[in-house]
């Protein structure tokens, strides 16, 4: 116990944690197969559902392992509020990225890590030309950011149910259909 107050204590030991799991869920995306571009890009012709089917598994596991963690105590979660100003600017910057080369930010990691070469010269380029023109644009986008704040409220907040009692539906709803797109053979 001591041992994991120090790692949630230290700033080394949070970014070290945060590169181990970013690394292993990169390999779990190439082993599923997301990281190919033929594979994006069936997903979003609406002809193979593979990126939905690992993405819900991925949200299964990790909202069961992160509530599971924080019951114990070995993590902290805090919410953070947003706007829609926000959401529609990064919408707008991840689908432009989206639609020019068909891989997130996530899938371009792990197909710069199984050596697409795309990925590396465009997704790379792309990710941090992106982040420089938005610190450029930063000032003169700060007030349509801020439009349409809302809360940092949780689901469990909303609905007023406690975290088991939400997060058990969201699984079953999940669960239910990744066996419906199976069902259908998408």
């Amino acid at each position: 116990m001591k041992k994991l107050e120090s790692i949630r204590n230290s700033d080394g030991g949070q970014k070290a944690l945060g590169l181990v799991f970013g690394i292993v869920f990169g390999i779990f995306l190439q082993k599923a197969g997301v990281t190919r571009y033929e594979v994006i890009m069936a997903q979003l012709l609406l002809v193979d559902f593979t990126v939905l089917k690992v993405m819900m598994s991925a949200v299964i596991v990790g909202m069961v392992g992160v509530h599971f963690m924080k019951a114990r105590g070995w993590a902290n979660v805090s919410v953070r509020s947003g706007s829609f100003g926000s959401t529609v600017v990064g919408g707008l910057i991840f689908g432009a990225g989206f639609a020019l080369l068909g891989y997130c930010p996530g899938t371009v990691a792990g197909a710069v890590g199984q050596g697409a070469m795309d990925a590396l010269v465009g997704g790379l380029t792309g990710l941090v030309f992106g982040s420089w023109l938005f610190a450029v644009l930063y000032p003169r986008l700060a007030s349509f950011l801020e439009k349409g704040p809302f809360t940092h409220s949780t689901v469990q907040e909303v609905v007023r149910l406690g975290t088991w009692q939400t997060i058990i539906p969201v699984i079953m709803l999940l669960v239910a259909l990744l066996l419906g797109l199976e069902w259908l053979g998408l």
